[in-house]
């Protein structure tokens, strides 16, 4: 029986969150609802307002209480200071799958009220898109790429951190823009498999062609692409001076060579890591976008 009564408190407390988040988020006219666990919103009125489920990340508070105080005696102070580190850490992962789906193209500009689910505590954060620093770097980007050019090359490379190839995991790097310059700065390193062939099957923005590009991603080298998004070779290898470039520790050649090229050209590098699945961009040899790659979000309704 008091099992019974407590899942009946859960279910009348995940309802009126459910409830309350769709209140806020019909009052605020948001973009979409996005949801870190499993709370329904089966049966609750959204005013059309698109929700999107998303993989959760972040540790519990009960976890973290388990591991650190066993004897009972964690002090408050402890578990405010988890808590804050919890909201922060939801906070980030809900503005990372924010603008995965922005890249993506499901979401635009507007608000998202996101709700975080843990063992230990829900919350409901308002995030506002035209905020969100990935988002603001990837209208810089744009700027001197045309977006849809822009968004295709991510869309391809989130694909191959997803799903590899033949179910091996591979990197590559894609060199967007400045397409004369960067050809001038770099050589073949095997022979090119897009020489001679017409643009309709070079073009980034035919899906038909991105079983070939993820193809052609398992070979040494980088990809050039220009401007219109017109794929100029592929197992290309960048006559670049790594020397004085900051990235990260541990990155390899490929990182190096793509940040460099974007210091040397107006071009924008975007590289997927081969073990860590995770995409940088690079623009004016600064990594101006990390995003560990999660599995998109699954939209509900």
């Amino acid at each position: 029986m008091l099992q019974k009564e407590k899942a009946m408190d859960h279910m009348d407390r995940a309802r009126i969150i459910a409830e309350t988040t769709a209140r806020i988020s019909r009052e605020l006219n948001a973009a979409a609802i996005m949801v870190s666990g499993e709370l329904s919103f089966e049966g609750i009125e959204t005013g059309g307002i698109p929700v999107y489920y998303i993989s959760m990340r972040p540790k519990s508070i009960i976890d973290h209480l388990v591991s650190t105080g066993k004897d009972g005696k964690t002090p408050l102070k402890e578990l405010g200071a988890q808590i804050n580190r919890e909201v922060s850490g939801n906070s980030d992962h809900l503005q990372q799958a924010a603008a995965i789906e922005y890249v993506l193209g499901e979401l635009k500009n507007g608000i998202i009220v996101g709700v975080v689910e843990t063992r230990g505590s829900s919350s409901i954060i308002v995030h506002n898109l035209d905020d969100n620093p990935l988002v603001k770097a990837m209208k810089e980007c744009q700027e001197r790429i045309k977006p849809e050019v822009m968004s295709a090359i991510m869309k391809i490379s989130f694909d191959i951190v997803l799903t590899g190839r033949e179910g091996k995991k591979i990197g590559a790097a894609f060199i967007v823009g400045d397409s004369e310059e960067v050809l001038k700065r770099s050589h073949q390193i095997i022979l090119n498999p897009y020489a001679g062939h017409d643009e309709i099957y070079r073009d980034v923005l035919d899906k038909r062609n991105w079983e070939s590009i993820k193809e052609f991603a398992q070979l040494d080298g980088v990809f050039v692409v220009d401007e219109r998004g017109i794929i100029q070779a592929a197992g290309r290898y960048l006559d670049v001076d790594g020397r004085n470039i900051d990235i990260e520790k541990g990155l390899g050649g490929r990182h190096v060579s793509a940040a460099a090229i974007s210091r040397d050209t107006v071009a924008i590098a975007i590289t997927v890591s081969e073990s860590g699945g995770v995409l940088r961009v690079y623009k004016d040899a600064k990594e101006t976008i990390c995003i560990e790659c999660m599995n998109p979000a699954v939209r509900y309704f």
